[in-house]
């Protein structure tokens, strides 16, 4: 009833014939009409009765009463029906700004931005001067982890990190089955390294959230991170990965110095591996 007061006539596209209405917004029989159900079904409806709902009609009644996204969803949730898939607002659409300063503020240490289909959209410079994201490589997280070969150079945990990767990659394509996207990002890895497809052929699968990554780096020897994956509620196409130093062979003073003018310094140097 709430939505329902909010929407005017002109904004749905009817007539208001110029006379005063006594109901704010639209009335019960017009959101029917425009969704195209049954005046009473839609009473009983706002009213919360024991009615049989489809996805198909909620999504009519989200439309005519422009329902953001996650409105639609608790829509979906007090239906009792499971609710789509988050999307990503239209007035959302550029966060990246804000984004940028949050990674920055991250640094020293590393941090990186990536959308649904794991590329990399943003990173910092710990994330480049200790991961090794650079413009030169496929700037995708799955892909370039399985055929970078500066990457694997460094990362001392490869070996048992990589099923946790394609689980976690399985997780994220299961969840859009039906998605060109992923599909052609699984043929790309398949194709591009037959130790990915191995992995896959074994079917774990195992949501996103921390793992530990021991990198042995050229300038500073070894750094033991944690990487966090979080999603952000506003763009659930993007994901947040922080790298968080653990407390182990002095990792937080050797990404600070890596940072600093000094650090910086020395990177432009090329070093084996």
């Amino acid at each position: 009833m709430s939505r329902r007061a909010r929407v005017s006539p002109a904004e749905a596209g009817l007539p208001d014939g110029g006379a005063r209405r006594r109901t704010p917004g639209l009335r019960r029989e017009e959101v029917a009409v425009l969704a195209g159900v049954g005046a009473s079904w839609y009473q009983w409806l706002e009213q919360g009765r024991d009615i049989s709902v489809s996805p198909q009609v909620l999504d009519s009644v989200a439309r005519v009463l422009k329902l953001s996204g996650a409105e639609r969803r608790h829509l979906y949730l007090l239906a009792g029906l499971n609710p789509p898939p988050p999307e990503a607002e239209p007035d959302r659409q550029d966060m990246y700004e804000g984004l940028r300063r949050l990674i920055d503020t991250w640094m020293p240490y590393p941090a990186h931005i990536m959308d649904a289909y794991y590329n990399c959209v943003l990173y910092n410079d710990a994330a480049a001067a200790v991961l090794g994201m650079r413009p030169d490589i496929t700037q995708n997280c799955v892909v370039d982890f399985f055929t970078d070969p500066l990457y694997r150079s460094r990362s001392k945990s490869w070996e048992r990190n990589a099923r946790t990767v394609v689980a976690q990659f399985r997780a994220a394509s299961s969840a859009r089955p039906d998605d060109e996207g992923f599909q052609a990002l699984l043929a790309q890895l398949t194709e591009a390294s037959p130790e990915f497809a191995a992995m896959w052929a074994e079917r774990d699968i195992e949501d996103a959230g921390q793992i530990r990554k021991e990198l042995e780096h050229p300038l500073v020897g070894l750094l033991v991170v944690e990487s966090t994956a979080m999603r952000v509620p506003a763009r659930p196409d993007l994901t947040v990965v922080l790298h968080t130093p653990l407390d182990e062979a002095n990792t937080a003073a050797k990404l600070e110095w890596l940072a600093s003018p000094e650090g910086r310094r020395g990177a432009m140097y090329p070093v084996a591996g």
